[in-house]
């Protein structure tokens, strides 16, 4: 497989996006290090072949930046996991813009609220972020838990969507 790379300017700093031939995000994050999107990919996933180029993604991370907060919705993603992680994931893109959940209430909706550690792995293993909005999932107290591409990157997205975040204690 072949596989697109860019990276962008954005807000919050660099963001780089690898997409398969189709445009489909398989891996995206606030990094110029290209080695650490890639690495995001199962090996059984990773492209064979990796050209910089332009991805339709930029446009819709831009256009996400500039205030439009559904512009990430309309882009496609590839994702291999488990049936529960694609479900966790497809969960992922149905949570509203300033309206996070908590690792329960993700657990919930999965089918097993107890299933809190298996909800935050889903989050863990997410490789489009943005696209797969992993960052707005919190901590039961409302606290940001954690974020693969940092703290202060999973603030200031909860801050753009106008999400209330509470700072732990």
């Amino acid at each position: 497989m072949t596989a697109i790379i860019q990276t962008i300017d954005t807000a919050d700093g660099p963001f780089t996006i690898l997409a398969d031939e189709q445009q489909r995000v398989l891996a995206s994050g606030w990094t110029v290090d290209q080695a650490s999107i890639v690495g995001r990919l199962a090996a059984s996933a990773r492209p064979d072949d990796i050209r910089e180029g332009e991805t339709d993604a930029a446009d819709a991370t831009l256009a996400y930046y500039a205030g439009d907060l559904t512009a990430i919705d309309a882009v496609a993603v590839k994702q291999t996991g488990t049936i529960l992680q694609l479900a966790g994931w497809a969960e992922l893109r149905a949570i509203d813009p300033g309206v996070p959940l908590t690792y329960t209430s993700f657990a919930a909706r999965l089918g097993n609220p107890r299933a809190v550690r298996a909800a935050a792995s889903i989050c863990a293993r997410n490789a489009p972020a943005l696209f797969v909005p992993c960052h707005r999932v919190l901590r039961t107290d409302g606290s940001l838990g954690g974020f693969a591409w940092g703290l202060p990157v999973k603030e200031s997205l909860l801050a753009r969507e106008g999400a209330r975040v509470t700072t732990a204690v």
